[in-house]
């Protein structure tokens, strides 16, 4: 699933793209594609595009009346990739995908610039949610926890003494800290030198330090190698020391990554950095939790 860089690289491509376009109209072409009954998505028609913005997994699209400030609130289109969706661009006289039954809905524009908001397989998770006011305060974004990348270890400290959990999941937890997902957590995990089983509970301050600076050096780099890209990257083009690297050297050591499987996802890690030599049990009840 695209996580904080990926959004948020995406939400700038967007911007620059499409900034200032006027809505002709949005067009739900899946009945699951819509989330949200009041307001009207096409309220927003006739206002242009004020901007593409990201809140952890999400994209923002904010339209507001051309006659209003820069800052009016006008209507938000809160947009969710879920695992393998996207919103793609249709220029002007491009051809439409060549799997239409893979469209969610369509954005258009008054200048034949249109947005696709698109999902293969059979499960067709992805969706809008139109909010009016502050879209931060309603669902889907309002039961977020802080983004991951504004936590200072102060704060991350709290978070962590107030919520228990192994590392790994801790860092996964959309309502404790946002925007974070499989890959990043593996990778913090390993920039961080810690277990991904690490109880957050006995977190001692050098490892509160250490998680908030692996995040913000994990995410910079996954976002410059983001924005190298015309489009958003596939899941194997993405940045990694050891997610879904298993069996192969250690990028920093030369140990083996190694991996403790789950049934939807594994997670990855490297024995000589992260736990002292020690090889986890490759179960979800692994006794070695340091």
């Amino acid at each position: 699933m695209p996580e904080i860089p990926e959004i948020r690289a995406h939400a700038e491509r967007l911007e620059t793209l499409a900034a200032g376009e006027v809505l002709k109209r949005f067009e739900p072409l899946s009945f699951t594609a819509l989330k949200t009954a009041s307001p009207q998505p096409n309220d927003a028609v006739g206002w242009p595009l004020r901007s593409v913005g990201q809140r952890a997994k999400f994209l923002l699209l904010r339209f507001a009346p051309p006659s209003s400030g820069p800052d009016a609130s006008g209507l938000t289109f809160v947009v969710h990739l879920m695992q393998g969706g996207r919103l793609r661009v249709l220029e002007p006289d491009a051809k439409r995908p060549r799997r239409p039954r893979d469209g969610l809905a369509r954005f258009e524009f008054d200048s034949g610039l249109g947005l696709m908001l698109t999902e293969p397989g059979t499960q067709k998770r992805a969706g809008v949610w139109v909010q009016a006011g502050d879209p931060t305060a309603a669902e889907p974004l309002a039961g977020l926890g802080p983004e991951a990348t504004d936590v200072d270890a102060a704060a991350m400290a709290e978070l962590m003494a107030a919520h228990p959990a192994r590392l790994h999941n801790f860092l996964r937890d959309q309502r404790t800290v946002s925007g974070l997902g499989r890959r990043l957590a593996n990778e913090i995990c390993h920039r961080a030198k810690l277990s991904p089983f690490a109880p957050t509970a006995r977190m001692d301050a050098p490892g509160v330090e250490a998680v908030v600076a692996a995040i913000g050096a994990v995410v910079d780099e996954s976002l410059a190698a983001e924005r190298e890209l015309p489009q958003m990257s596939r899941s194997a083009e993405r940045p990694s020391a050891v997610h879904a690297r298993t069996g192969q050297p250690c990028p920093v050591c030369g140990d083996m990554v190694r991996a403790v499987e789950y049934r939807d996802y594994s997670v990855n890690y490297c024995a000589a950095c992260q736990t002292s030599g020690r090889i986890l049990a490759d179960n979800t009840t692994s006794k070695f939790l340091r």
